[in-house]
Parts: structure tokens; sequence; C-alpha cells
């Protein structure tokens, strides 16, 4: 197999867990790992791969420390095996249980394993409430059982993590620097996020928990996951933002191991993990992108303050700077729905040109670069509008006005993407409600998703429901299918008659 070309540079390095692999002997899913490009592993003690307790376990851990150097590959240590310390139940005993000892001392083993990797930390977590156990009980069993970990830890100069687990006594990131508090901010306590678990259980999502962290992070797993559900799901099939989670990394300059967990996906272990690696490629790429476009609407920025003449030149420009592929090329691969990232990045420009030009200049620019532009220059300009109402719901009326001209010119058109992009949030906040109801309407007729229209739900009525049943009858009338959006709508309006 051809080795994958080498990634942009990052700051941190992309692993892998081998709780993803149990159906292969670990040397052979470390060589898996390091061909696809991974410069890590997760390694979670216990069956199949490493089992702490072995008889010949030195010697193991000798030629595992050799393989890990010869195929470059960084290791953290991680302790989540099932049913390793209790055969008949999974994850017990844990630290909150009353009798913890068979845990705390693996985890000490773990920390012995570790030094003797040279591995980066020991990820553990506090375990669930025994039932009839209050919170307060399972602080009180937690924070000297975690004091003796981290003791044992600091004399083999060994990090330790804690990771916040849906459904545990340690649930969020908070829990996490609870626990630092109680034992006085021990240095070699740190704390590992899996960036799927944010999206259940942090109020401030993926991003809210890292910043939260910040520099206590030493260990991220990296999977989907959907709100509510606490089930490990391969990239895309959840909600999780991969780019922006990879994108906050950098900005804190985290520089340990993130790790693809996905510990029930061993079947698929070797193809998910050449198409982690791609959707990790595809985001870390995303996040050079976005980096671009932000210098570009720098400079632009700075550029037409100083000389507001430049700007039809930097606007026809801008797809040279920041590239014209879709924004988002897995649910809207033609940029028909939501665009491309040139028509976006003209767009935040605009919203920023709202605290630089006069009311009646920023109108008169907008009619501009919409008259002289073409279709991409156009959907910037549409775009912007909806960047300009998003910022300022109080529009100056010259604004309004020259936007609902052009709106309405864009609406009149048999441009998918125009249409499209005239239905954003500028359409949903000042448009009126007739204008709307046809603009919504012609989404159909012309076959494109309502997902491009802001606030759907809010805008539906029973006019829009009576429009869209009468749709549909033509269509029964003339033996022809009816839109799955057509039932969106009557689903919409039917709500919003309800509420009303």
């Amino acid at each position: 197999m051809t080795a994958a070309p080498p990634l942009p540079p990052m700051p941190f390095s992309l692993g892998y867990g081998t709780n993803g692999f149990t159906d292969h002997p670990l040397p052979i899913a470390l060589e898996l790992l390091a061909e696809q490009g991974y410069g890590a592993v997760a390694l979670t003690l216990g069956h199949p791969h490493l089992d702490p307790f072995a008889e010949d376990l030195d010697a193991q851990l000798q030629a595992l420390r050799e393989t890990l150097r010869e195929l470059g590959l960084r290791v953290v240590i991680e302790t989540g095996t099932r049913f390793l310390l209790d055969p008949r139940h999974k994850h017990k005993p844990a630290l909150v249980d009353e009798e913890a000892a068979t845990r705390v001392s693996f985890l000490c083993r773990a920390v012995d394993i570790a030094a003797a990797l040279d591995a980066e930390c020991v990820s553990f977590f506090s375990g669930v409430l025994p039932d009839g156990a209050s919170p307060e009980t399972g602080w009180q069993r937690l924070i000297p059982r975690v004091a003796e970990i981290v003791e044992y830890a600091r004399g083999r100069n060994v990090l330790v993590a804690v990771e916040p687990e849906p459904g545990m006594l340690v649930e969020t990131v908070s829990d996490a620097l609870r626990l630092r508090a109680e034992l006085d901010e021990p240095d070699n306590l740190r704390v590992t996020v899996d960036i799927g678990h944010c999206v259940v259980v942090e109020p401030d999502g993926v991003r809210g928990a890292l910043l939260q962290a910040g520099p206590l992070l030493a260990n991220i797993q990296l999977d989907d996951m959907r709100p509510h559900a606490h089930e490990h799901l391969p990239f895309g099939e959840g909600t999780v933002d991969l780019t922006s989670a990879l994108a906050t990394l950098a900005e804190l300059d985290y520089r340990g191991v993130a790790a693809v967990e996905l510990p029930r996906h061993s079947y698929d272990g070797p193809g998910l993990a050449v198409r982690s690696m791609g959707a990790l490629r595809s985001a870390w790429e995303e996040v050079h992108a976005m980096k671009e476009r932000e210098r570009w609407l720098e400079e632009s920025t700075t550029a037409v303050a100083a000389d507001p003449a430049s700007l039809p030149r930097i606007f026809a420009l801008a797809a040279r700077r920041v590239g014209r592929k879709p924004l988002h090329p897995d649910t809207d691969p033609t940029g028909v729905l939501f665009g491309a990232v040139s028509d976006h990045a003209r767009g935040e420009l605009i919203g920023r040109l709202g605290g630089l030009l006069p009311p009646d200049q920023l109108a008169e620019t907008l009619l501009g670069l919409y008259n002289r532009g073409d279709s991409s220059e156009r959907r910037g300009v549409l775009r912007g509008l909806s960047a300009l109402a998003t910022a300022s719901p109080a529009l100056p009326g010259v604004v309004v006005g020259v936007g609902l001209r052009l709106t309405e010119e864009a609406l009149r058109t048999n441009e998918t993407s125009l249409v499209a992009a005239a239905v954003g949030p500028f359409a949903a906040a000042h448009l009126d409600q007739h204008s709307w109801r046809h603009a919504v309407l012609k989404l159909v007729f012309m076959g494109i998703s309502l997902r491009a229209v802001t606030d759907l739900d809010e805008r539906a009525d029973t006019e829009l429901a009576r429009m869209a049943s009468d749709y549909a009858a033509e269509r029964t009338a003339a033996g022809r299918s009816i839109p799955d959006d057509v039932h969106l709508l009557l689903r919409s309006s039917s709500s919003y008659s309800t509420s009303s």
C-alpha cells in the first residue's frame, strides 16, 4: 500500500485508538496506522493487545517501546477496557464505588506502563455512581483515590488525565476542574476531552469545552456523536464540527495527541482508519483555508477603509485568494444551497463595511457591486445583506430599501444559486410576508431544498399552507409526485397555526 502524503503541519499529533482494532494483533494494527500517516496511538490496556497483568509484561513493554520508536508513534495510555477487572460487570469496580482498591491498583499499574513506554499520559474516568450513592458520597470516595493515583504518578514523572464521560460523576470539563481544585491543582493531573462527548453534555459545546480546559489539555479523543446519545460515530454521522474542533486545538497551541476513538467499530478498523484520516485531512485543510479567508478579510477591510474606491477590484478578485469550492461540500456539493467560500468571504467583507461606510454610501456600494458583478459577486452581495442583517437588526432605511430591491431582483431570476442566496437572514428579517411566501414556493418549483431558507418554521403560516396544498393538488391531478419539501411546508405551517 502506498503511504499517504504528509498532512499540512499541525502542532498536535493525530492518532487512532487500539480499541478500534481489536480484530488485529497489536503489531499489525500499529503498522496499519503508521501506513496511513498517523503519528500516535491511543493504547487501551487489556484484551486483546496488552494484558497489564501478564507475567512477561516487562518483555512485552520493551518490544512494544521499540516498535513504537521504529514506527515513529507517540502513545497515550487509555484505561477504559470494559470487563478487565470484573468479567461480569462493565467498568467495575469504579473509583466512585464503595470498594475500589482493584481500580486504584490497576491505574497505578497503568502509570508504570506509561513510564516504561514514555507515554504522554494515562487517561482515566471517574465511573458511574452506584445505586443509592449520592453525588456527595461519590466525591468523598473519588477525591482521596485520585489523590493516591496522582501522587503515585508524580513519583514516576507521569501525567494522568481525567476524562469527563456522559453519565459519570465527572461528566463535564467543569467537573474535571472541580476535581483538580479539590486536590489543590496538582501539576500532573490534567484533562482528557472527547469531542463527541461535548455535544452531549457540555453546555458550550466542543469549542467551549476545549477553551475551558485550555492549557490543562493532555489528551484529545476524536469522534462524531449526536446530542443526547453517547454513541461514538465515524466522522460525518453526527453533529460534531470537526473543523472547528481542530481549529480550536490549533488556537490553543495544543501539542499532545488527538486520537480517533471508535471502540465499537473494529469490524471495519482498517477502512475507518483510512476514512478518518481523510476526514481529518479535509478538516485541517479547511482550518488553513479559514485562516487565509481571515487574512484576506483583515487586509481587504484595511484597504477599503483607507480607499473605498478599491472595493470593486478587491471584491472581484476575492475568489483568487480564498477559493471557489462549496462552503459545505459534503451536504451541498454544487454550492447551490449555501454558496461557495468566496461568496461568504465577500459577504463577510460587506458585513464589515456596515461599520465603515455611511448608510447612503453603503447602499450605493451594494447597488454598484450587484449591478456590475457576475453571478458569484452577486451571491456575495446577497450574502453580505444577510451578514448586515445578522449583525444589526435595525439597518438604516436606505440600506434596507436597496437590499429589498436586490433581493426581489434575485428572486425574479431562474438562477438557482441566486434564488437560494436571496432567502437568507436578510429576507427573513425584511421581506414582506406575501413576497416571502412566493419566494419559498419558488424554491419548491425550482427543486431547491428549503434548507436554504432562514427562519422557515418561524414565518410559515396558514396561507403558505394553503398555497402548498393547492400546489400538491395540482401535482396529484396531473399524476405527478409531490416533492418532500411540500410536506415540510404543510407541517411547518401547521405548527405556526397551532402556536398562533
